[in-house]
């Protein structure tokens, strides 16, 4: 590799290491959206959710005087469950499964957010075997590999806003309001670091193009 394309791969991974912190932060969390129901009377308990890819937790606040009718914020104190998805624990017993989540939607957006780990453990293991001597070339199938994590990471995020608008606008449960959570932010993040700096790393990893119209790719002067 030049010497010229050496700083921009390195600040390109840099780039993707970054990206990939964020998808694994935003996959084992649980703060991708908080949902909450209609108060209708205030000094009383509401219950707030907020849910990641696995699991949902359900919160008890004590709302306060106020013109809002919805429940939360979700920082209030209070008492504070969280239970596994009943389709990924068939075990649980709480029933709020049955009218807050649409089972598709979450088995979808985990199983892609599996697959982007997947992705994302391919394209490391081929920058690792990079750095080695006169294999440069693996930089390529590593791009690819983080630019597919990317797009993995995006889809699963697309499929978590139609859940949530799905359950909003079902008249089988009690959410009226939600908003998008840090750990949605980050799994946005990771998309555009992943999806642009697999981009990128493919663009720095290729070859040095011909400089003269009579100039073929094998007649150029290979790169040390």
């Amino acid at each position: 590799m030049s010497q010229t394309k050496a700083p921009k791969v390195r600040a390109t991974l840099f780039c993707i290491l970054v990206g990939i912190v964020l998808a694994m932060v935003a996959v084992v969390t649980d703060h991708w959206a908080v949902l909450s129901p209609e108060v209708e009377h205030h000094n009383a308990t509401c219950e707030a959710a907020h849910f990641g890819l696995w699991r949902i937790c359900i919160k008890r606040i004590v709302t306060s005087d106020g013109k809002d009718k919805t429940c939360g914020p979700i920082s209030l104190p209070g008492e504070k469950n969280c239970s596994y998805f009943r389709h990924f624990n068939p075990g649980e017993t709480s029933e709020i499964f049955e009218v807050t989540t649409q089972k598709e939607y979450s088995i979808s957006a985990a199983a892609i957010a599996i697959f982007s780990l997947g992705f994302i453990i391919m394209g490391t293991i081929c920058a690792l075997l990079s750095f080695r001597k006169k294999r440069d070339y693996l930089l390529r199938p590593a791009s690819m590999f983080y630019a597919f994590a990317g797009l993995c990471i995006f889809v699963s995020v697309e499929v978590t806003r139609q859940s949530v608008k799905r359950m909003i606008d079902s008249e089988h449960t009690v959410w009226i309001d939600y908003y998008y959570s840090w750990s949605f932010a980050c799994a946005c993040a990771a998309f555009v670091l992943l999806f642009l700096g697999g981009l990128a790393l493919l663009l720095f990893s290729l070859p040095r193009m011909p400089q003269n119209p009579w100039e073929s790719c094998m007649d150029a002067e290979p790169e040390h």
